[in-house]
């Protein structure tokens, strides 16, 4: 007898764990502007427009390590999960990878066009590889990993969702860094506009 968990997950519980994912990234990459997670950025230094169209200027232009490892590490994580799923929807690592990209430039676009974020070459490539990333995982763990898939993102948008609940009352303003939108506009010399 089979149990669940040997058990492919039925594609709706696949789809339904896609699209709650891509909401997560939807919102940390264009809606920062509209809530806050604890004290991590505020909102009213989201609404900024910057374009990069030079890839991995940020290895030799950087002047801080941190933000390598977080902008390259993190865009690529960041589409790790998507690629899992969409991967599990569509059984091929060329078309997941393409899915990534797909889902991975409007993004970027719109950041520019609505001045909500940063707009960056090296974002793209780092998405898309980390789709492709996420599509070989899935590939190599097999069938019988779909629940834990579905299970992890479904524990993701459940925590996602209780911090923007949680919002500003998550941490202490008195130890707050000043890291944020308009430092790193500041930093790289891009300007920073007021919302309308």
């Amino acid at each position: 007898m089979r149990t669940k968990s040997s058990r492919p997950a039925p594609r709706t519980a696949v789809t339904v764990s896609l699209l709650a994912y891509c909401g997560v990234i939807v919102s940390l990459t264009m809606l920062k502007a509209f809530f806050m997670i604890g004290l991590l950025w505020q909102p009213e230094n989201q609404r900024v427009r910057g374009l990069s169209l030079v890839p991995l200027n940020d290895l030799w232009e950087s002047s801080s390590l941190f933000t390598q490892l977080f902008g390259y590490g993190g865009n690529f994580a960041f589409f790790v999960p998507f690629g899992v799923l969409a991967y599990l929807l569509v059984g091929q690592i060329g078309l997941t990878t393409l899915l990534g990209a797909g889902f991975s430039l409007p993004i970027e676009v719109s950041q520019f066009a609505f001045q909500l974020g940063f707009s960056d070459i090296d974002d793209f490539l780092l998405n898309t590889l980390g789709a492709f990333a996420g599509a070989v995982i899935a590939y190599w763990a097999g069938p019988k990993a779909q629940w834990l898939w579905v299970t992890l993102t479904a524990v993701v948008v459940i925590v996602f969702v209780v911090l923007i609940i949680l919002g500003d009352s998550l941490g202490d303003p008195n130890r707050v860094a000043e890291v944020n939108a308009a430092g790193y506009a500041r930093e790289n010399g891009f300007t920073l506009q007021d919302c309308p």
